[in-house]
């Protein structure tokens, strides 16, 4: 998912960063659970300071926690840090939306579309890896069209952060933004309507935050080898 970590220099590092990555929103992995150098070492057959820098990245990116005398964990966002994050982020994407409701080439929305319907695809064949990256890619790609590097970067940041919370507070299986509600948010701006693309932005984003329990959770935390090394099966059976 190379639109939620940094640019690492080497794909080693990539590839720990983006398996630690999928474990926690597919909840095999929840916050709070500890990531130990030599474990990980072992796990992805690489050494111990490559796994620091996938760590470093991590924390940089806000999944992960690095604590002195105690290692890494994954992060452990509060109640209240879950519902300002959600605030934010629809602050954000509302002026994203109308920002791109002025300024959408055709070109864009055919992009758009072409997004949308790998989204789909993605959904009918049970791909949750696919469905996990394409959802969050179809945010940043307005983002981006928009051509506001400094609302692109906050986005990031946020959705990486909502994307952790989602997978510690949600009542049911991980679901991540569907297509139908895509497809909704794009018709409105391939209309120029900003009025309705915002609404339309808000409505989705809003249910994303009515599926949590925003309350403290009490999930047990997966075994790290079970939950790496199972997460890349479970998207191509999931």
């Amino acid at each position: 998912m190379p639109w939620l970590t940094h640019t690492a220099k080497n794909d080693v590092v990539a590839q720990i960063c983006d398996r630690i990555w999928l474990a926690v929103v597919q909840r095999t992995l929840r916050p709070g659970a500890r990531l130990k150098e030599e474990e990980l070492a072992e796990i992805f057959g690489v050494t111990r300071a490559r796994v620091r820098q996938a760590l470093v990245l991590l924390e940089q990116d806000g999944l992960v926690s690095l604590v002195p005398n105690r290692g890494a964990c994954i992060a452990e966002p509060s109640v209240e840090e879950a519902q300002d994050a959600f605030s934010a982020r629809l602050l954000i994407e509302q002026r994203l939306v109308a920002r791109l409701c002025a300024r959408v080439t055709d070109a864009q929305l055919d992009q758009l579309r072409d997004h949308i319907a790998r989204e789909r695809s993605a959904h009918e064949m049970g791909d949750s890896e696919a469905v996990i990256r394409l959802s969050g890619e179809f945010h940043m790609l307005i983002a981006r069209m928009t051509e506001a590097e400094l609302l692109f970067k906050i986005l990031r940041t946020l959705t990486i952060r909502t994307s952790l919370i989602t997978a510690m507070y949600q009542t049911q299986a991980t679901q991540t933004c569907g297509p139908d509600e895509h497809a909704r948010i794009l018709a409105a701006i391939a209309a120029r309507d900003e009025a309705r693309a915002c609404a339309e932005m808000t409505h989705h984003l809003n249910h994303l935050e009515s599926a949590l329990r925003l309350s403290e959770s009490d999930r047990p935390v997966s075994e790290l080898r079970e939950a790496l090394l199972g997460a890349g099966q479970r998207a191509k059976t999931g």
